[in-house]
């Protein structure tokens, strides 16, 4: 919602600096996001009227200017402006002026004429487009000289609020005056609503045919209008400052009515209506061309404005092009109508578009607004247009019932832990238009009309406790007993992890749960994800079940940032489908290792990492359990250089290199690495076990075997682990050698194999038997001695 602060002072008499308003409603709960003035510093324009203008003797687009700016004499100009002539009153700075961009105007000669100053257009000052290719032309009254800062009140502060969906009712400048009113206890000067006296005849029968979706309509004639009627500048400037264009008077209308009292409204040409107009659902695979020049085809859950022949607009969300209001228009009916938020919520991402009208009817409308709407639009449409006023002709369908809450003064006091007193309550209450009644501990309420969100006790107590204005709540310290539960000798600490993570030079983010469809269907080959009812954006549509896709979005914005070595990691919750329909949460690690294995630096040859890098950082984070590396093959992973993580014989996750197709869609340089693991898994560890250190000489055996080229050492290494001897302390591989001596489609893998015993010097009788049942062992998978 943005507005501007004199706009506001119109209806809250209210003498607080821009500020400390901003202040008092961003601690309110009605964040302020931006506040700026109307127009950019500047100093030293003033008003001028333009008193001759003759062309340039040396330049065919200039013109030589004497303008009255209100010093006495005139001034010689030279101006380049298409529109400049005789008789206009326009900005004029003079030297000494300072424009936007500290833009000193000085004394100049162009083509030989002296030019003493310069006359400005809207662009030159900082101000809205106005549409007019030239100067900015303002109104015959405006007087010679004076500041134009001054006469447009171009230092009044324009507001942005970020207003919750629960806070609809802020959405009008009478919402938020009479925030404000409560607020500062100002007066609030609500606008003064008159009946028009009816002087036509005509009048547009109206039917709701969904009463459950809308539950007023109002309709009303005007005849003879002026369509071409100019909109006044005061009309025009109060919406651009609210972040809405001038299209036409009648158009503008409508939007000043909704900006000031919160409803919104329709105007439709009366001349392009056949019968009466319905409120109803449209029909499997009836059109409409709205005015933002797109057709769409409509659906069955979407609620239209109708006549007897077709449907006029998306009800609630965008007029059609057919039955609108034109310069030709010479009778028109205003509409105002109450739609129920669940209609119309999710129909702006379901066509595609939205409008200020559709932002307000989905987050809850005030359902009492609609005759006052049409009784000021009507009075503005008379004011700036004319015409003849029919009866207003009302439909009532199903209308929101109002609720009684009340508030026990000792609840408030418990939760907020102050006492308020009870006629403090009863201001706060009174002022937020609750009509509050005492009772026995406290006060009944009446849910108004215009807050949908009070329901229960809490709220009551919430609207207290900000309107009484949090930094007044003392900031006492809590009292009571923290009981800290050890920690199971079986499980680390969350943060170790954490630690262990930014230790090996990792950094920690945070993605989205949401996620495009299309990373699932990559990176996890998922054609059935969990899919969102109602998405934030299209590419927010379904539900992760890897991290995968997150980590390399955020490393494309690395990239795209010149950073060529990223490291990064991130601890979530990923989401499945459970067989039997239930959803499954499950907290995973991924990390993701790009660029370089080391800083770039004079003591060691730069190389990229590869798998075995990130594999020793997956065993590191998992170095409290016992693992295995399996070959796989994943959705996301390049075959060959994948790996699947197991441990108890359980997959617990996967590490590898990013699959090279994924690197062309995803406009990626070269391949990261990447794993993920279940966080159950990393926290959990084995209970330490105390042993001996033994006192004898370890002996180390070394053994080459030759195995076919598809023989893994994962397979060698297990088969090698079947021989059970307490001797054996450790095996591990050291060389693996392809080449001359060796018969086609063979290898060579060398081990060490490290024996210990902790009571005695081995012997080689003790050692024999061990080694020979070793190489039986290797026999099993295709190995024999080299």
């Amino acid at each position: 919602m943005q507005f501007s602060y004199s706009w506001l002072k119109t209806q809250a008499d209210t003498e607080l600096s821009a500020d400390k308003l901003e202040h008092l409603l961003t601690m309110s709960g009605l964040e302020v996001e931006e506040a700026e003035t109307a127009a950019p510093a500047f100093a030293g324009v003033v008003i001028a009227e333009v008193k001759s203008v003759e062309k340039h003797p040396d330049a065919d687009r200039l013109n030589v200017t004497q303008v009255d700016a209100g010093t006495g004499e005139l001034v010689q100009i030279v101006c380049g402006a298409p529109n400049v002539k005789a008789g206009i009153k326009v900005p004029c700075s003079l030297p000494g002026a300072v424009l936007p961009g500290n833009f000193k105007i000085k004394p100049a000669k162009m083509r030989g004429v002296v030019s003493n100053g310069m006359l400005c257009s809207t662009d030159e000052l900082g101000l809205p487009d106005d549409g007019v290719n030239g100067l900015h032309v303002l109104p015959q009254d405006a007087p010679v000289g004076a500041n134009i800062r001054e006469y447009l009140d171009l230092d009044d502060t324009v507001f942005t609020l970020k207003i919750t969906p629960n806070r609809a009712d802020c959405l009008s400048i009478k919402g938020i005056a009479r925030e404000v009113s409560a607020l500062t206890g100002c007066t609030f000067k609500q606008p003064a609503i008159h009946a028009a006296p009816i002087t036509g005849s005509r009048k547009q029968p109206v039917q709701i045919d969904a009463p459950a979706d809308c539950g007023r309509f109002i309709s009303r004639v005007i005849e003879n209008v002026n369509a071409r009627a100019t909109t006044p500048d005061w009309m025009k400037q109060r919406l651009e400052r609210s972040g809405i264009r001038s299209i036409s008077a009648l158009v503008d209308i409508g939007n000043y009515v909704m900006l000031e009292i919160g409803q919104p409204m329709h105007v439709f040409d009366a001349d392009k209506l056949s019968g009466s107009l319905h409120i109803r659902r449209a029909r499997e695979g009836e059109t409409l061309e709205c005015l933002n020049e797109k057709t769409v085809s409509l659906s069955e859950n979407t609620l239209v404005v109708a006549d007897e022949k077709s449907a006029l607009s998306l009800a609630g969300l965008m007029g059609g092009a057919a039955s609108a209001v034109s310069d030709g228009t010479r009778n028109i009916v205003l509409e105002a109508a109450w739609f129920a938020p669940a209609v119309i919520a999710g129909k702006s991402r379901q066509y595609g578009f939205g409008s200020d009208s559709s932002f307000r009817f989905e987050r809850g409308v005030d359902y009492r607004l609609q005759a006052d709407a049409i009784e000021r639009a009507t009075e503005l449409v008379l004011q700036i247009c004319g015409g003849q006023v029919g009866e207003m002709v009302e439909a009532v369908g199903d209308l929101p019932s109002e609720k009684r809450v009340g508030v026990r003064l000792s609840r408030v006091a418990k939760v907020l832990g102050v006492d308020i007193a009870a006629e403090q309550v009863e201001t706060i209450l009174h002022k937020l238009g609750l009509q509050p009644e005492k009772t026995a501990d406290g006060f009944q309420t009446a849910s108004p009309s215009f807050r949908f969100d009070i329901e229960i006790e809490a709220d009551l107590i919430e609207e207290i406790g900000r309107v009484y204005g949090y930094e007044n709540i003392p900031d006492d310290a809590t009292s009571g007993s923290l009981k800290m539960l050890p920690l199971p000798e079986t499980r680390r600490p969350r943060f170790a992890v954490y630690n262990e993570m930014a230790a090996r030079g990792y950094r920690e983010v945070v993605s989205y749960a949401f996620v495009d469809e299309a990373w699932e269907t990559d990176f996890a080959a998922n054609a059935n994800p969990i899919r969102l009812q109602n998405p934030l954006a299209a590419q927010y549509a379904v539900m992760r079940s890897t991290l995968v896709g997150g980590l390399v979005e955020i490393l494309q914005n690395n990239l795209n940032r010149k950073q060529n070595r990223v490291r990064i990691f991130e601890i979530a919750r990923v989401f499945a489908k459970n067989a039997d329909g239930s959803f499954a949460q499950n907290e995973r690690i991924g990390g993701l290792w790009y660029g370089a294995a080391m800083p770039e630096q004079w003591g060691e040859k730069t190389r990229n990492a590869d798998f075995y890098d990130i594999k020793a950082d997956v065993e590191n984070l998992l170095k409290n359990s016992k693992i295995e590396f399996a070959k796989t093959a994943h959705p996301a992973l390049h075959p060959g250089r994948a790996a699947e993580i197991v441990s108890d014989g359980r997959v617990i996750g996967f590490v590898g290199e990013l699959h090279p197709k994924w690197l062309q869609k995803y406009d990626l340089p070269q391949a990261p690495l990447v794993f993920e693991i279940d966080m159950d898994a990393v926290l959990l560890r084995e209970k330490t076990r105390y042993q001996p250190v033994s006192k004898f000489q370890a002996v180390r055996r070394d053994l080459a075997f030759v195995l076919p080229e598809n023989v893994s050492y994962a397979e060698l290494e297990s088969s090698l682990k079947t021989v059970s001897s307490p001797l054996v302390q450790e095996i591990a591989l050291f060389d693996v050698y392809r080449g001359t001596g060796l018969p086609e489609g063979m290898k060579s893998m060398a081990v060490k194999v490290v024996l210990q015993d902790m009571e005695n010097t081995l012997t080689d009788e003790a050692v024999e038997p061990v080694m020979a049942k070793l190489v039986d062992a290797a026999a099993a998978v295709g190995g024999r001695l080299r």
